[in-house]
């Protein structure tokens, strides 16, 4: 009898990070679905995973439902989601921010993932064999913030009570669920902190990168392991960012 091959959904699939994990889950041999905003970039990715691909806003919850709808129509189950689309803003300070983009950034950041994770539940919940793991893509800023960032860094943290409430709800449906925090992966999106970045005593400095490959391995460490098992919180970051004594 030949083994079911697994499914990964991976959101803000054509780009960055997203991009490289689902290029990782398929060299592994999952069967992979990405979603995300922009058709062409898409389409290049799922013809070098040979899997699906859908256009999909995630802060519009009657797209996400559309394309987990058609993931679970497609494929017959969902085994892992890396709840990954995102945003930034431009660097404001706090008296200053625009309330249309803390709306935008919230919307993205923190409802789109709700939305995601929803229906990930949801198809794990049901489905035979039941259950499934939700990793959601949290950041550095989940823990502490840049300056200027009140928008992003507050997506972020509630990131850590979205990953902290499914993974209780989830329990009694094997559904497992943990945040990866990343910092400073080198992509076409952070490729800006090799020119500077602001810090926290006011001055701009270049930031140190990595490997993005490095994220991929965790993800895949994260998503092998049986449902028995959980990482609630990983970080993978950049040894020398400044994080640990940010500030």
């Amino acid at each position: 009898m030949t083994e079911t091959r697994k499914v990964a959904v991976i959101t803000g699939g054509g780009s960055g990070i997203g991009k490289a994990a689902a290029l990782g889950f398929a060299a592994q041999g999952y069967d992979v679905a990405i979603c995300g905003r922009r058709r062409e970039a898409l389409e290049a990715v799922r013809v070098a995973t040979g899997g699906h691909a859908g256009v999909c806003d995630v802060g519009d919850p009657a797209a996400v439902a559309d394309f987990f709808a058609t993931v679970r129509d497609t494929y017959g189950r969902v085994d892992v989601v890396f709840n990954n689309a995102g945003r930034f803003a431009p660097a404001t300070s706090f008296g200053d921010l625009d309330v249309q983009v803390w709306q935008d950034m919230i919307n993205t950041n923190l409802n789109g993932a709700f939305y995601v994770a929803r229906e990930a539940f949801r198809i794990m919940r049901d489905q035979s064999p039941q259950g499934g793991r939700i990793i959601n893509n949290g950041s550095i800023s989940a823990h502490t913030p840049r300056p200027e960032a009140a928008s992003y860094t507050t997506s972020k943290h509630a990131i850590t009570g979205l990953t902290k409430s499914i993974s209780l709800d989830g329990r009694a449906f094997s559904i497992a669920c943990g945040q990866l925090d990343i910092g400073n992966a080198a992509t076409d999106m952070t490729s800006q902190m090799n020119t500077g970045s602001l810090q926290a005593n006011g001055t701009t400095m270049p930031e140190p990168t990595f490997d993005v490959q490095h994220v991929v391995d965790a993800l895949l460490y994260m998503a092998g392991l049986p449902l028995s098992a959980n990482v609630q919180f990983m970080t993978v970051m950049a040894t020398n960012m400044p994080y640990i004594g940010r500030g």
